[in-house]
């Protein structure tokens, strides 16, 4: 069993953060558990964090990459076993009561497993870009995601804000 990490944030910087809005918010315990974890979350590190923690990583790490490239690209990237394979969809139906984005997680993942080897295969910028046009089934879910967003960043914010001992030590 491993002891959990302290995670601490300043009262200062999240009084800050709070008047940025939901996502400075937010960033002020994102930023403390990348920075817990040595930046890229690994499975050892991972074991050192609760439930909570992790989820909101695995949130980071999908609104990061979807944003940017959708899902195409958070696939590509390496990060479908981190999203999909961990207990992320079901943390966010259970625990954090957000059922739809659970829901949209679910039939990604499907898709993930359909599709996974031609996606995270090594390839040039080209072929990559290719790969957007060669997997449309990911476009509704990019557009969903960048359609609700705002909305669910606003839910996790308040999730954090309502449970902020489970997420770090305010000093």
């Amino acid at each position: 069993m491993h002891s959990m990490k302290q995670i601490i944030v300043k009262d200062a910087d999240l009084s800050k953060a709070a008047m940025e809005g939901m996502d400075a918010f937010l960033q002020v315990f994102i930023d403390a558990l990348r920075e817990a974890v040595g930046g890229e979350p690994t499975a050892e590190s991972l074991q050192e964090l609760n439930a909570d923690q992790v989820t909101l990583l695995c949130w980071d790490t999908l609104h990061q990459e979807v944003m940017d490239g959708g899902f195409v690209q958070l696939i590509h990237n390496g990060y479908g076993p981190f999203i999909f394979k961990n207990p992320f969809a079901k943390a966010l139906n259970k625990m954090w009561g957000m059922r739809d984005l659970s829901k949209m997680l679910y039939e990604v993942h499907t898709l993930w497993l359909e599709h996974r080897e031609a996606l995270e295969a090594e390839c040039t910028d080209e072929e990559f870009m290719a790969l957007f046009e060669q997997h449309p089934q990911f476009d509704d879910y990019d557009d969903m995601f960048i359609e609700n967003e705002e909305r669910w960043t606003d839910e996790i914010a308040h999730y954090v804000d309502r449970n902020i001992e489970k997420f770090a030590v305010v000093e």
